[in-house]
């Protein structure tokens, strides 16, 4: 056992038994961090392997299709993340209509004790599972009672006297508050995105941008302009990003889809076709609309200033 498993057909018991923990784990938040960290830590004092189990899906894109949130990240970007908490086999369930069915007696069995050899499940408080979320931690330690496993609840991190949650961090980012986001991620909030023909307007005034084409599941920071970081290749790069609709040049909050476009401070080369990571670091300030052109391009170079005075090196 090691590793990524994807499916419940791979699922591979290790002899020595496993340490448990199981989640949507959107964003790998502070929060989940530390409910990993305890999965693993519990594995290591009691000779066992450690596991997370998440989803390929938010639950709700099966079970409450009308009521998604926006991710914070990507399937991707999610495995990628929880893979660096390095715990000893990461498992990947599809969350479809047939797992949503399932009871929870039938999820302990099939999943947590045939599946993997529980010995110790660790779960953050007031998880639920199982089919109209019937099941909760009590009822999962009276099933671990006669599967062979124990149940540990755990309260996730706290940040400025609150529970860090998925929902806090979205409405950061969505308020442009990227030092919270920061605080609660215990990284920057970033997102990957292809870099697309956009107007070329940015080069024309001097200010070369990358357009990126978003994952519309994703959660959209707030409009304005935010000092971060770009990742080309393995290099990362000071960026000044724009989020918003171009309003000097007609762009209507109501109407106009959210750009977000990236001018990367010391690179000159093709980007088009190139997947890139953007880093937002601190918002500078609102997008507003200029009276002219060189009003704009004036507000430009300062943002550019401002991005490298608080990005520093690479």
């Amino acid at each position: 056992m090691g590793g990524q498993i994807v499916g419940l057909e791979n699922l591979s018991p290790p002899e020595a038994g496993s340490a448990i923990t199981i989640g949507t784990f959107d964003g790998v938040h502070l929060g989940h961090r530390a409910l990993i960290a305890k999965t693993i830590g519990t594995a290591q004092s009691n000779g066992l392997s450690s596991a997370i189990i998440t989803w390929d899906r938010h639950p709700n894109e099966t079970i409450r299709p009308d009521r998604v949130p926006p991710l914070i990240t990507t399937p991707a970007r999610k495995v990628e993340l929880l893979t660096e908490r390095r715990s000893d086999v990461l498992v990947t369930l599809a969350f479809d209509k047939e797992l949503s069915q399932w009871p929870p007696e039938r999820f302990a069995e099939e999943v947590l004790a045939k599946g993997l050899n529980a010995k110790a499940v660790i779960v953050g408080e007031g998880w639920r599972f199982g089919r109209k979320a019937k099941g909760d931690a009590d009822l999962l330690a009276e099933l671990g009672a006669r599967l062979g496993f124990t149940v540990e609840t755990f309260l996730l991190e706290a940040a400025d006297g609150q529970v860090v949650s998925s929902s806090r961090v979205r409405s950061a980012i969505a308020d442009g508050d990227m030092e919270l986001a920061h605080q609660l991620l215990a990284r920057p909030f970033d997102m990957d995105g292809e870099v697309i023909h956009g107007d070329d307007r940015g080069r024309s005034l001097g200010f070369p941008t990358a357009n990126l084409s978003l994952d519309p599941a994703l959660v959209g920071p707030a409009r304005g302009v935010y000092a971060g970081r770009a990742r080309v290749g393995g290099s990362w790069l000071a960026a000044a990003v724009n989020v918003g609709v171009n309003p000097t040049f007609g762009g209507d909050p109501a109407t106009t889809s959210l750009r977000v476009e990236a001018f990367l401070l010391d690179f000159e080369g093709d980007l088009y076709g190139q997947t890139i990571r953007i880093e937002f670091h601190e918002r500078l300030r609102d997008e507003q609309r200029f009276d002219s052109v060189e009003a704009l391009v004036d507000q430009m170079r300062a943002d550019v200033e401002a991005t490298r005075g608080l990005i520093a090196g690479p």
